[in-house]
């Protein structure tokens, strides 16, 4: 199955691709890891209520586990994800003068987060030729036949190895509105889906 092709598709289908994305490297990473195991519909409002009261590195890192719950409470595992927040913010200040990293090394070191949320900001904020690889990333890929594999990270380096350079960047915003629209995880919409002649689920 070409590659190619499925990205020429939804490229068409998303010609705006994912057009909502803050690319400032402080929001977008805190709103990641914020989106972990939460539908968009609750993370996008809960980081822009978030970001309303807080909004820098230091004001996080001076804000109480209590504050930053309250404004988070409809995400899940809020608690948990109010006290990273709290240490990445004291991390970025202490160990990189305020600004977050760029490196897939760095980013590795802050509290609760993987590769995923590291290739978000790399790729969104920065710039960077990253494959971000969440569940519908993963899931799209193996269903179509792209990959044969169990984790996402195991995904996201073999995707690397077929999807062109410069859709690196693009595939995670693709995937993720083709994932929630038409490829969902369950009861995908196969009739009218514009992969139906080459996936090979159907054919």
């Amino acid at each position: 199955m070409s590659v190619e092709i499925i990205v020429s598709r939804l490229k068409k289908l998303y010609p705006n691709g994912y057009f909502h994305i803050n690319r400032d490297p402080f929001y977008l990473l805190i709103s990641t890891v914020l989106s972990q195991r939460t539908r968009d519909e609750v993370t996008i409002p809960t980081s822009q209520k978030l970001f309303s009261v807080f909004s820098t590195p230091q004001e996080m890192a001076e804000a109480s586990a209590g504050e930053i719950q309250e404004l988070i409470k409809e995400v899940g595992f809020y608690r948990v994800k109010a006290q990273r927040i709290i240490d990445i913010s004291h991390m970025i200040l202490m160990d990189y003068g305020g600004i977050v990293p760029d490196t897939m090394e760095e980013l590795l070191k802050l509290p609760g987060v993987g590769r995923k949320t590291a290739n978000c900001v790399l790729g969104y904020a920065y710039d960077q030729d990253v494959i971000a690889v969440d569940t519908h990333v993963h899931r799209i890929s193996n269903r179509m036949g792209l990959v044969n594999t169990s984790t996402p990270d195991e995904t996201e380096l073999e995707l690397e190895k077929i999807v062109p350079r410069d859709a690196w960047k693009e595939i995670n915003g693709l995937m993720v509105l083709f994932g929630k629209q038409i490829c969902r995880p369950t009861s995908p919409k196969c009739d009218v889906c514009i992969m139906n002649d080459i996936c090979p689920k159907i054919i």
